[in-house]
């Protein structure tokens, strides 16, 4: 009854601010979805990283120990080359053999080492799309943050409007009641005016006494019913601006017919 604002421009129909804030929550629980997407490939990608540098350390190891086992037999089969002549041939073999285990662990090594580079370029990605989404959702947030301030400050001033509204209706009613209820005692002391100036002569007297004494009574109850329309509508305006609802209605009266 004394909402005068219209949704515009705060909702460009009814049920925008709601249908936000629903939305609003669907976004935060994507953001939390990714945000536990992102710490667990984080966590596996350290697990697979640790695990190939230790293969990498372990091959690298390998083939050191392979490179030094060679420097041996290079150097034990030049100063024994006629007592190793005749088993020149199973060392060759064997240094073939260990020549192509240093490839392998090589190859390995270069294997393991491009696993790493693409462990850490599918890394980088999912950080950057975490990042992205981070800023994008904070963004998001900062300006629902904004629009719920500036509509709960709107709702602020729709209020203290509405409270206004109220108080000059309810004052508006109580003037018309109060005149309404002065005019009626005007008139009833006017006749008991006119019933005292008859009652004047001795003869009229005794006759008019009770007519003057029910006007008296009359103009009594009038005067109270006066003090209590004054009064109940004050007390209703004061409910209003303490933030009542609900305290829009008039006063009852009671009919009181002249005599």
């Amino acid at each position: 009854e004394t909402n005068t604002l219209p949704f515009h421009p705060f909702e460009m129909q009814q049920g925008d601010i709601l249908r936000m804030e629903k939305e609003h929550q669907v976004l935060k629980e994507q953001f939390k979805e990714a945000q536990e997407k992102h710490e667990q490939l984080q966590s596996r990608s350290s697990e697979e990283t640790s695990a190939l540098k230790e293969l990498v350390k372990k091959s690298v190891e390998e083939t050191e120990v392979s490179k030094n086992e060679l420097n041996w037999f290079h150097q034990d089969l030049e100063m024994q080359v006629k007592k190793w002549q005749q088993e020149k041939k199973e060392n060759q073999e064997n240094l073939r053999a260990l020549k192509n285990t240093a490839k392998k662990h090589t190859d390995t090594n270069d294997r393991y080492l491009k696993t790493i580079d693409e462990k850490e370029k599918q890394y980088n990605i999912y950080l950057n799309t975490y990042l992205e989404t981070s800023n994008k959702f904070a963004n998001e947030k900062v300006k629902l943050e904004e629009l719920i301030k500036k509509s709960e400050d709107d709702c602020q001033e729709c209020v203290k409007r509405a409270v206004k509204a109220e108080v000059s209706v309810l004052r508006n009613w109580q003037q018309a009641e109060v005149s309404k209820l002065h005019g009626i005692a005007a008139d009833a002391e006017t006749s008991l005016k006119v019933l005292k100036s008859f009652s004047s002569s001795a003869s009229a007297a005794p006759t008019l006494k009770p007519q003057i004494d029910s006007w008296e009574i009359f103009i009594s109850n009038v005067k109270e019913q006066l003090q209590k329309v004054e009064a109940e509508y004050e007390e209703k305006i004061q409910m209003v601006e303490n933030g009542a609802r609900n305290c829009l209605t008039k006063v009852q009266t009671v009919d009181l017919p002249p005599p």
